[in-house]
């Protein structure tokens, strides 16, 4: 059994806590960043808080090891004196909103061999998908993670914003968003772009613009100059 102290109460530790509620070969604890004044030991001590508290809230904690689960921060964030390591797990979180931890890729870091196979073991409790990743790959794999996720969801507001203006049913696109999403599963994304700035079709762009607001004329016309210089 692998005693696990999970701190913080955000949607990532809220989902872990029940993930590893239902692993047999862990034993979760939960405690608020809050409340750091009486701290139980754990064979693993996973902070899942804001990234700009990892540095405090880990300064902390004297247990034995301990890990955060940010993508956008190295494995030097963490200010306690015991070891260290990242337990990051890419994927989109929000509470309410259930999924599959099997499909999760976990993204693992460790500054010894010993902690990495922990958290190896501590992933397969409750995953499949598990990666040896180090700091610098994951700083790369969250900035494109915010591309391909929040970017492309910020898209869809727009989209729907559009919907809405011109009185039309948002969920006419959700086809097409499903079928884009499921392509690039056998496509290159540079293969699968479709559309009139790969066509160079300049009355349909020329049409697109005359029906969008300032702010939504410069994110079409940046995406569209992005889009032909890919393909030149």
């Amino acid at each position: 059994m692998i005693s696990i102290l999970l701190v913080g109460n955000g949607n990532v530790a809220t989902h872990l806590y029940t993930a590893f509620s239902k692993a047999d070969s862990i034993a979760i604890t939960q405690i608020s960043s809050r409340n750091l004044e009486k701290i139980p030991s754990a064979d693993l001590t996973i902070i899942a808080v804001s990234d700009d508290a990892i540095a405090e809230v880990s300064s902390k904690i004297n247990n034995k090891f301990v890990v955060h689960t940010s993508g956008g921060c190295g494995i030097s964030e963490l200010k306690n004196k015991n070891n260290k390591g990242v337990f990051y797990m890419l994927q989109t979180f929000s509470k309410g909103k259930d999924f599959n931890f099997n499909e999760v890729p976990f993204c693992l870091e460790a500054t010894t061999k010993k902690d990495q196979q922990l958290l190896s073991e501590v992933a397969k409790a409750i995953g499949q998908k598990i990666y040896t990743i180090n700091s610098e790959q994951r700083k790369a794999l969250h900035v494109a993670a915010v591309f391909v996720n929040n970017f492309t969801n910020h898209l869809y507001k727009i989209g729907n914003d559009i919907c809405i203006e011109h009185k039309v049913p948002f969920e006419v696109l959700l086809p097409l968003i499903k079928e884009t999403a499921s392509k690039i599963a056998s496509l290159s994304p540079e293969k699968a772009q479709t559309g009139p700035a790969v066509r160079k079709d300049k009355k349909t762009i020329k049409n697109h613009l005359d029906l969008l607001d300032t702010n939504q004329q410069e994110i079409y016309q940046l995406l569209t100059k992005s889009i032909q210089n890919s393909v030149d």
